[in-house]
């Protein structure tokens, strides 16, 4: 693949601490890969500062946006919206919290040079955050596992081709729609790759989407999606 077919998408709520640096970080990163790669920020929804940082950041950029939901959607809505602005052939995403520094995906876009690859998901090297983070992970997998059937290989952010992600198909706004896209590349045989990315600690602030819920919620939205697909056949 061209870098410039390339679009990152940046989403952020509460994160008017963050942007300035993480934000300027990401866009210097995908400035000296192409000076037309697309970069689509999109706030979730904030209150604070979060959205009028990102505008200073990238003011004056040609290829550059960046916009609010007016309300809080969610992770997935964040992305679906980014995808959906995007115009580019390649869509990949970034969180504005750190934790991803812009190089690794470097990893992603070399795992695709060869453009015969439609989908490359990320997993993280060495992340520890905790027991209760490795046992609710453990957890999620199992259950994607026992529900669908398929061994959930995703931690981080991926990389694809914007004509095989549908925004209007993917109806979760949650962090879910990150489990429901893998899930659905692997139903239809998409040719996918796996690359190992670093993760850090987040700046600063806390996780939103940290929380013991999380297995229930998941559990109740691969259900779902298990239903949606029959209706689908």
């Amino acid at each position: 693949m061209n870098a410039d077919d390339l679009a990152v998408v940046v989403f952020a709520f509460h994160e008017a601490e963050n942007v300035p640096a993480v934000l300027g970080e990401i866009h210097r990163w995908l400035r000296s890969r192409s000076a037309v790669a697309e970069l689509v920020f999109v706030d979730d929804g904030s209150t604070d500062a979060t959205l009028a940082r990102a505008r200073e950041v990238l003011a004056g950029d040609a290829h550059a946006t960046a916009f609010s939901l007016g309300a809080n959607r969610g992770i997935g809505g964040a992305l679906k919206a980014g995808v959906a602005t995007s115009t580019r052939r390649w869509v990949t995403f970034l969180p504005a919290d750190g934790q991803i520094p812009p190089e690794e995906l470097d990893v992603l876009l070399a795992a695709a040079a060869d453009d015969d690859v439609d989908v490359v998901f990320s997993v993280y090297r060495g992340r520890d955050d905790g027991l209760h983070r490795k046992v609710m992970s453990a957890g999620v997998r199992g259950l994607i596992r026992a529900v669908h059937g398929v061994e959930m290989r995703s931690d981080g952010p991926y990389l694809f081709r914007r004509e095989l992600f549908h925004p209007r198909q993917l109806a979760p706004d949650s962090f879910f729609l990150n489990f429901e896209f893998p899930i659905r590349a692997a139903r239809l045989g998409l040719r996918t790759r796996e690359v190992t990315i670093t993760c850090v600690p987040r700046r600063a602030g806390q996780s939103k989407s940290a929380g013991w819920r999380t297995i229930y919620r998941v559990g109740r939205d691969l259900l779902a999606l298990k239903a949606r697909l029959w209706r689908e056949r």
